[in-house]
């Protein structure tokens, strides 16, 4: 049976649109009973624990999360172990309860972070 599931909606400033507008993106998939959306909550020693959603339907793999004040979509990319997944400069990359958000751009930007 197939489902029709919104994962995500981007507050995005349009290039065409006028100055100071918002726009939203809204990506829609269709999920079947072999496809999934997964939730897992994760803290990095800060105190500031945050969620990460997991898509994983057909061809397509990602990571959906908050960095900073913004709503990013990372993509899943081939790994050599776990998962990796790339959002511009940034990089997730998971592997069982633990995981790394690293800043390619930055050195020392490496979060390690684990679930809860």
């Amino acid at each position: 049976m197939m489902k029709l599931v919104r994962l995500l909606a981007i507050g995005l400033t349009a290039i065409t649109a006028p100055a100071g507008a918002d726009t939203t993106l809204s990506l829609a998939f269709e999920l079947d009973d072999t496809d999934s959306v997964t939730s897992v909550i994760y803290d990095c020693g800060d105190g500031d624990a945050f969620t990460v959603q997991y898509v994983n339907a057909g061809a397509n793999a990602l990571a959906l999360m908050e960095v900073g004040d913004e709503d990013r979509v990372f993509v899943n990319v081939v790994a050599a172990s776990g998962a990796r997944y790339v959002s511009g400069a940034l990089v997730w990359w998971s592997k069982g309860d633990m995981a790394t958000l690293e800043n390619e751009l930055s050195d020392g930007s490496t979060r390690t972070c684990q679930t809860q």
